[in-house]
């Protein structure tokens, strides 16, 4: 029965640290203002505005969310409580094995509701504009940068995020030269601000026939999606808008047609593209957007020190500016160098397991 007081051990551990973490989800104060939304969605035309119910209904969904999730890990504790008593009581160790199963499941789960409340920052909850760039070494960054790619894709599949292309430009020979994403889901910005920053790949070159190994650098930036930009206005005199035909596969009308936009705004040297849609309409509107979204951030980093929040460092896509490094020969590991954090199996964390380090960099921005 050693492994039956392990349990008990380990459910003793998590009752302070759970009822430390219903506090701050307060279910309680969320209900109430739960209600009190929903009570606006029964006004008067209330549907007619879309945009301002849209906002609304996603408050409430979110609402639900936390609500259900506080509820959902007192129950888990609760009902792993009683099988372990259970256990106990009847000296039967044939339920160890279903123990050990639901105590995993509510570790796992705990651990992602904690990182859930670390985020609290003010643009956390929003959509996320991600820009990976290939840094210098012609086909190997590019190559490089693609794998970020798919990496950041897997990861947002694990999440349930949505991801949708913005714009790209494929390398000279193979890979990816520039690609901008909006990754859409519920603090999507909060778990990828941490990705901000120069990436460090150490591998054999399959673009080297003497097998060498070489160091490639790949830079990501990362902003909120921020659609409330009226406080922000440009004259037509600080923009240039160039329009440019869409790259890539996309059929007989991308081929044809100048639809996508590229728009620099003069006074602080901000490039903005956009080539998702067909229309030049839509992609112009999406780029301005971006671009609002972008003055804004530089607005308020003006105004209050912000950065670290909000945007962070970026410095020259080369060595000494690295915030990770994937090693791959002659060893395997995975290091984050402003966390400390480290994975061995390189594999899974390119197949978008990045939790580990996401964690560590959210406790490491909660203590500041």
């Amino acid at each position: 029965m050693v492994q039956l007081e392990q349990y008990k051990s380990l459910l003793q551990a998590y009752e302070s640290p759970l009822a430390e973490m219903r506090d701050s989800l307060d279910p309680a104060g969320k209900k109430a203002k739960l209600e009190e939304l929903n009570k606006q969605t029964e006004a008067p035309g209330f549907w007619e505005d879309s945009e301002k119910s849209g906002k609304l209904m996603r408050k409430i969904k979110s609402l639900q969310n936390a609500i259900e999730t506080a509820d959902e890990l007192t129950t888990s504790f609760e009902d792993l409580n009683l099988l372990i008593e259970l256990a106990t009581e009847e000296a039967d160790e044939s339920l160890i094995p279903e123990i050990k199963e639901e105590a995993s499941r509510f570790e796992k789960r705990f651990e992602e509701v904690r990182t859930a409340t670390l985020l609290a920052g003010e643009y956390d909850s929003l959509d996320a504009i991600m820009t990976i760039h290939a840094g210098a070494g012609g086909t190997e960054s590019c190559d490089w940068a693609e794998m970020l790619y798919r990496m950041y894709s897997r990861f947002a599949e694990k999440k349930g995020f949505g991801m949708t292309v913005l714009d790209f430009q494929d390398g000279d020979v193979t890979g990816i030269k520039d690609i901008t994403i909006e990754v859409s889901g519920e603090n999507a910005y909060g778990y990828l601000k941490s990705e901000k920053g120069v990436h460090r790949l150490v591998r054999i070159s399959p673009f080297n026939s003497a097998g060498k190994r070489q160091t490639s650098f790949t830079s990501v930036d990362v902003v909120p999606d921020i659609e409330e930009t009226t406080d922000i206005e440009i004259a037509d005199d600080e923009l240039k808008i160039d329009t440019y035909r869409a790259s890539g596969a996309g059929g007989q009308h991308v081929n044809k047609t100048s639809s996508a936009i590229r728009i620099t705004h003069l006074p602080t040297g901000i490039v903005v593209q956009c080539q998702n849609e067909r229309s030049q309409h839509f992609n112009r509107e999406k780029a301005m957007q971006m671009l609002k979204g972008r003055l804004k951030l530089l607005k308020e980093q003006e105004q209050a020190e912000k950065l670290s929040d909000i945007r962070g460092e970026v410095g020259d896509i080369g060595f000494g500016n690295q915030i990770r490094s994937y090693v791959m020969q002659p060893y395997t590991l995975v290091k984050d160098h402003r966390t400390g954090a480290e994975m061995g199996n390189v594999n899974a964390v390119l197949d978008g397991d990045l939790d580990l380090f996401i964690n560590e960099y959210l406790k490491g921005v909660k203590k500041k």
